[in-house]
């Protein structure tokens, strides 16, 4: 949510609505996470895209192929395909067969390219878990349920959203 302003009272009529400290810090966080992925790509000397490729390709839970890379990251076939054979040149990716489809190919992180993910990550990973452990059970407990209830209303939203661009909208005219 770059852009967004984590200070009091300073929201444009008609944007977020001012709201509690909670809210305002959790969009700061947001706003620092889109900076984190630009500082992983920089330490690892990629692009942004291939940063975040890669960061997809971690984290999903199911195989992905380069058509299902390629609309996580809001680029086109020929894009995400050229993004693919980058990172299999790099030595990032290994195309693999698909688990359970053997028609379709699916993307794996190599072993030293993750372990290079996770050493650049490290410092920021080491640091996160000193403020966890600063926290009381308790704190940790309600910040956990917390976090995990944020992040379904994330999902939410990302899941009602239109599946293509839409035509931008335009503001309503002021009477």
């Amino acid at each position: 949510m770059e852009g967004v302003s984590s200070t009091a009272g300073s929201a444009p009529a008609g944007g977020p609505p001012t709201t509690s400290e909670a809210a305002r810090a959790l969009r700061e966080v947001l706003r620092v996470a889109g900076d984190t992925r630009s500082a992983l790509a920089r330490r690892l000397g990629i692009g942004a895209t291939d940063a975040a490729a890669i960061d997809h390709l971690i984290s999903s839970a199911e195989p992905l192929g380069p058509v299902e890379l390629g609309n996580r990251l809001g680029i086109r076939s020929a894009s995400a395909t050229t993004l693919v054979d980058r990172l299999v040149q790099a030595g990032h990716v290994e195309r693999a067969p698909h688990p359970s489809d053997r028609r379709r190919l699916s993307l794996q992180v190599t072993e030293h390219a993750f372990t290079e993910v996770l050493a650049a990550l490290r410092p920021m990973l080491a640091g996160v878990e000193q403020a966890v452990a600063r926290l009381t059970p308790e704190q940790a407990e309600a910040t956990t349920a917390f976090l995990r209830e944020v992040a379904d209303v994330m999902r939410d939203y990302v899941a009602t959203a239109p599946d293509d661009a839409a035509t931008p909208r335009r503001p309503a005219p002021r009477d």
